[in-house]
């Protein structure tokens, strides 16, 4: 990329993950002078490629939340586009298993929560309806999610990729924000430490583990304004042998938890894998912790009971990047045009994790919707 201090952009991405491609695809159908700017040496390489690849249907996130509306319509629209372009999926159905009386009552009430969230398709299955659809899984009720599924996050990427480049957006690769300054509503960014600099009227900050940094270099106070980001891993484990499975298969979650508990997921190509769990760490690095195996174990064979501490490996790791520390209130997803507080044209989008993935679509529509005044 060539870029001199007279170059002017009308919109520059800051991020290529999922969601950053999508609104990049979304946003260079409509304008021109659109850039897709990404520190590493080629797109998806975080938290993207680093997570369960399910496309999820709604069901928990608190009611009146962006996670909630923009999971349900994203689930939809990301379905039909996986259609449209044949991006590897398979709708193949969740179950959420309770294991005693109590979890029983409490399938009920995710039920009824989730029907709050307009995830209308859900179905209470007793003991043997469970085994009849899992011969392997240990339950006393599940509820069955038939719009629950999987995909082949990598190729979605790459359809964003390539389309924003034939709308004629810039991906600027190995290219890394070291400044922004604010003056007279245009930002002026500088890359790899004044490799370049070039002008932009409205950024938008999809850079995942690193969008706290960027709105900082901006001149927000992300203290006061709580954007601070926790780094929060989880660690998956695959099993040789594997259990036999047909869909997703969730514990009820735990209350008021960072997470939905140690699930086990297939891949395309019916791989099983366990995880992700929970482990709030200071620094970004991936290292999977072997010690982490029995834990995993005695999560797991509560509804998988052919289950073997042995049978256990570690598989890879993400890192989620939560607004909320351990214990803390849910927090929703932030998506805010920042002309409130002196940032006009600057579109933060913090705190995205999942559904992220599920939601992609819908941000991008969600974030067309902010850059419209400005352009």
């Amino acid at each position: 990329m060539s870029m001199t201090p007279i170059d002017s952009l009308n919109i520059t991405v800051i991020g290529a993950g999922v969601v950053g491609l999508c609104i990049a695809e979304e946003l260079s159908a409509k304008y021109k002078r659109v850039l897709l700017i990404e520190k590493n040496d080629g797109f998806g390489q975080e938290t993207s490629s680093r997570n369960s690849e399910v496309i999820h249907a709604g069901i928990y996130y608190p009611h009146g939340f962006l996670k909630a509306s923009l999971c349900t319509e994203g689930n939809r629209l990301l379905y039909d586009l996986c259609r449209e372009r044949n991006i590897p999926h398979k709708r193949i159905g969740k179950l959420i298993v309770a294991i005693n009386d109590e979890e029983c009552e409490r399938l009920e009430n995710i039920k009824k929560h989730a029907e709050g969230n307009g995830v209308s398709d859900l179905t209470l299955l007793g003991k043997k309806q469970t085994l009849t659809l899992e011969q392997e899984v240990s339950a006393k009720a599940a509820i069955y999610s038939p719009s629950t599924g999987i995909i082949d996050s990598h190729s979605l990427m790459r359809s964003f990729c390539i389309n924003a480049e034939k709308n004629g957006a810039v991906v600027a690769l190995r290219s890394k924000v070291t400044a922004i300054h604010a003056k007279d509503g245009i930002y002026e960014l500088e890359t790899n430490g004044g490799e370049y600099r070039f002008h932009t009227r409205v950024i938008i900050n999809s850079a995942g583990l690193y969008s706290d940094s960027i709105a900082a270099m901006a001149g927000i106070n992300i203290e006061r304004h709580g954007y601070r980001l926790l780094y929060c891993k989880g660690n998956y484990f695959s099993a040789s042998p594997a259990p036999r499975l047909n869909h997703l298969v969730y514990p009820v979650p735990p209350e008021n938890t960072e997470s939905l508990g140690i699930h086990a997921t297939l891949d395309l190509g019916n791989r099983v894998k366990f995880g992700p769990d929970s482990q709030y760490i200071d620094e970004i690095e991936y290292s999977i912790d072997e010690g982490r195996r029995e834990s995993f174990y005695q999560s797991i064979r509560n509804y998988l009971p052919g289950i073997k501490p042995e049978y256990l490996h570690p598989d890879m790791c993400g890192i989620r990047p939560k607004l909320q520390g351990p214990g803390e209130a849910y927090r929703d997803f932030i998506i805010r045009d920042e002309r409130d507080i002196g940032y006009p044209g600057l579109i933060n989008l913090i705190g995205i994790e999942s559904p992220g993935l599920t939601s992609c679509v819908a941000i991008a529509r969600y974030v067309n919707a902010l850059v419209a005044p400005y352009l």
